[in-house]
């Protein structure tokens, strides 16, 4: 049996994550619209990065359907060996095979007839850890194929770079050397691959609790879990907020399976501790003195404020840099005074060009010269009004007054003045809103969420795909962008009767 990189790397996420993919797979669930879109951007950097080797050999394979295109994966391996015996300077997409375990490389490039620099592509920003792990099982592949390697690197993003132009391959990606940390996780990486094998060859499923988990997100892994064991009591202890492997463990350990059922004493940081409080009691607790102070220093007219945005690993336009989060589109509800009419205006950028220029003057026609500015998680819209700013000091002004006005709806909640049981210890809008304010719900919509309505709107304005169905498409996101100010405006209201 023979275990490939990829699978290794499932193995460190979680040894019964290797055995599903082997044995179960239908169990782990498939790659959703917003994972794919993120394959696919590491899929688009990577064929940037690519072009730094402009002489080199690209073998691969794809797989559309049936049909193969390219070399098919498992004629890859003599594929690349013929290229190596050939003497071609750099080979990208290659794959070796010895002892029963292969790996697919990004590049190799060589340093003479035995020895290559072995380069990985990675969309980040920056070498992280579980890159190393990676690194050190091609190396082991590579020099169990009888070659040797001499250096590592990690191509990555460069999130300095600003488009000006044609992208510059040479300037949009880094090199970073990493041949030390390699080398030296070659030996736990050799005992790990034993562990893998040990995996593989049993027939029954290890232990699938999450204290397992070494790498990746807990809630991916509980969303499997949950497939396998069925659906997780409402109260159930792992929905005790911001859970690791090392809080599940000491969970299972004393036997709790339940929320109410947590200790206080226990190893919790201050947001588990007003969660398991709240569950204990089951009763909303409410700072109404913090509230109320809270709430009298907003100053009317009062704006409910958000931002949708763009953002990519490629830049779509000129000024702009890798990542970088670019508003197309907000949404504005106005309350001049405390009994007045509420006042809505929005701005949704609809064709394939910059978005920032128009949404700008929109911008500066929409706000009042005065008033608190409440958004959710304010950080967000204050970092993208201080990056217009720098790219069009024209409007620098009604930016940073914005700015300067800007009040953080989620501290009475995020702060524990208002908990909820219900509430699991988030104070994500989302989490807020339906237990408030539950005839308020973003599960009729049809875009219910930021990241969806990032890559819809790309993928329909930028990329021109939809083009059927565009009109409904740009309703819907109105539809989204509203209820988020909304929204807002109503949980304002909701702790005004609250005082």
């Amino acid at each position: 049996m023979t275990l490939s990189k990829s699978e290794f790397m499932m193995f460190l996420k979680h040894p019964a994550w290797l055995w599903l993919k082997k044995y179960d797979k239908t169990k782990l669930p498939e790659p959703d619209a917003s994972l794919q879109a993120l394959f696919d951007e590491g899929s688009l950097f990577e064929s940037y990065a690519e072009k730094i080797f402009p002489e080199a050999i690209k073998l691969g394979y794809k797989k559309e359907g049936n049909v193969f295109s390219g070399t098919m994966y498992y004629a890859l391996p003599e594929a690349t060996l013929k290229e190596i015996k050939k003497g071609t300077k750099v080979i990208l997409q290659g794959r070796l095979e010895a002892d029963n375990i292969t790996s697919i490389f990004d590049v190799l490039e060589r340093v003479d007839d035995q020895t290559f620099d072995l380069y990985e592509i990675k969309s980040s920003t920056s070498v992280k850890p579980e890159h190393i792990p990676d690194l050190a099982f091609q190396s082991i592949v590579i020099e169990k194929s009888g070659f040797k390697m001499r250096k590592a690197y990690v191509l990555h993003v460069n999130n300095k770079y600003e488009r000006s132009g044609e992208i510059k391959p040479e300037e949009i990606s880094l090199k970073e050397e990493v041949t030390e940390d390699v080398r030296a996780a070659i030996p736990e990486t050799l005992e790990n691959i034993e562990k893998a094998f040990e995996v593989l060859k049993s027939k029954s499923m290890p232990d699938i609790s999450p204290r397992h988990l070494a790498n990746g997100e807990m809630s991916e892994w509980l969303d499997i879990y949950q497939g396998i064991k069925g659906d997780l009591p409402q109260y159930s202890a792992y929905k005790l907020a911001g859970i690791n492997a090392k809080t599940a463990a000491w969970l299972e350990d004393n036997g709790i399976e339940a929320l109410q059922d947590v200790p206080l004493d226990g190893p919790l940081n201050e947001r588990q501790l007003r969660q398991v409080m709240a569950m204990k009691s089951g009763e909303q607790e409410i700072n109404k003195d913090e509230i109320k102070n809270f709430l009298n220093e907003l100053e009317f007219p009062i704006h409910f404020f958000d931002y949708e945005t763009m953002m990519g690993v490629i830049p779509s336009f000129d000024g702009y840099r890798p990542y970088q989060q670019v508003p197309f589109q907000y949404s504005l509800h106005i309350l001049p005074e405390p009994d007045a009419e509420l006042i809505h205006r929005e701005y949704l950028h609809t064709e394939n060009t910059d978005p920032m220029p128009v949404l700008l003057e929109h911008i500066q026609k929409d706000f009042e010269g005065k008033g608190s500015v409440i958004s959710w998680s304010m950080k967000f819209e204050k970092s993208r009004n201080n990056e217009m700013a720098k790219l069009y000091p024209k409007y620098a002004k009604i930016l940073e007054s914005i700015n300067d006005r800007m009040v953080d709806l989620m501290v009475p909640f995020s702060k524990g003045w208002f908990v909820d049981k219900d509430f699991f210890g988030s104070a994500s809008i989302k989490r807020i809103l339906p237990v408030l304010l539950p005839e308020l719900s973003y599960k009729e919509l049809e875009i219910s969420g930021g990241a969806d309505a990032q890559r819809i709107w790309m993928e329909t304005v930028l990329k021109g795909m939809n083009a059927k169905g565009k009109d409904k498409i740009m309703a819907d996101l109105i539809k989204y962008c509203t209820l988020d100010t909304y929204a807002m405006y109503a949980i304002y209201q909701y702790l005004l009767k609250v005082i």
